[in-house]
């Protein structure tokens, strides 16, 4: 039995780097020009609805499982300096 906990856990140890590399997390990189950002989020299953270039910063707005998100990126470096979330539900 003990072997079966041990085993089970490892495996949920070994997954996690997944879940946590399909979100998207202050400090990524994802780039500077609109087909670099999009195609890193898309590859991350999200729907890019608009990017927008403005005040010396980059806009992202996606949803991805029903969740309307919205990034700020650096200019500069396509850094994501901000992650605002809102669930399509919440009015």
């Amino acid at each position: 039995m003990e072997t079966l906990k041990t085993l089970t856990l490892a495996t949920l140890l070994a997954a996690m780097p997944v879940l946590v590399l399909a979100n998207v997390s202050l400090g990524d990189r994802l780039g500077t020009d609109e087909a670099a950002i999009r195609s890193a989020m898309e590859a991350q299953g999200y729907v890019v609805e608009e990017i927008e270039v403005e005040d010396g910063k980059i806009e992202v707005e996606l949803v991805k499982d029903g969740v309307e998100t919205e990034l700020v990126l650096s200019k500069s470096d396509g850094i994501v300096t901000a992650i605002e979330m809102e669930d399509e539900d919440d009015d």
